[in-house]
C-alpha cells in the first residue's frame, strides 16, 4: 500500500463510480491521489485492513493519514485534496452529517440504475496506470 498518497477506493464496476475517478484523475494536477477498485486484489486487502467487509461497495472509501473515511465526509475531505477552485465545496460541512449522509446514500442506491455498471472493472490506460494499486 502507498503511505505517502491518500488512497480512493472505488466501485470497479459502477458507471458513475468510474466517471468520478476519471474526473479525479484530470483534476489531480500534481498525481497525489491513488485508486484501486474495490474488487482488485488490493482493493480488498486495504479495505479488510480498515475494517470493511469484503465486498463492500456502498460507499467509495477515502483513505489519508491513514484513516478511512466513507459516504459524504469521505467526499469532502477528497475534494479537499484538489486544487483551490474546489474548495468551495468545503462549505458542505456546514450540513449536518445525517442529512449529507442521506443524499449520498440515495445516490448510491441508484447508481446503477441511473448510470448503469460494466460487467467487469475499468482497465486503466498505460498513461494513468502508475497511479492505480495492484
Amino acid at each position: 500500500m502507498d503511505k505517502d498518497h491518500p488512497i480512493v477506493l472505488f466501485d470497479g464496476v459502477c458507471n458513475f463510480c468510474n466517471g468520478i475517478v476519471n474526473f479525479l484523475i484530470s483534476q489531480d494536477k500534481k498525481n497525489v491521489l491513488r485508486f484501486a477498485a474495490m474488487q482488485s486484489e488490493a482493493g480488498k486487502k486495504i479495505l479488510t485492513q480498515y475494517g470493511f467487509e469484503p465486498g463492500y461497495t456502498k460507499s467509495f472509501v477515502f483513505i489519508i493519514n491513514g484513516k478511512a473515511y466513507k459516504k459524504s465526509t469521505a467526499a469532502l475531505k477528497l475534494y479537499n485534496q484538489l486544487p483551490w477552485y474546489w474548495k468551495w465545496i468545503q462549505i458542505f460541512w456546514i450540513v449536518p452529517t445525517f442529512i449529507r449522509d442521506g443524499v449520498y446514500e440515495y445516490i448510491s442506491e441508484n447508481r446503477y440504475k441511473w448510470f448503469g455498471k460494466k460487467s467487469q472493472c475499468m482497465l486503466p490506460s498505460p498513461g494513468i496506470k502508475s497511479r492505480f494499486l495492484e
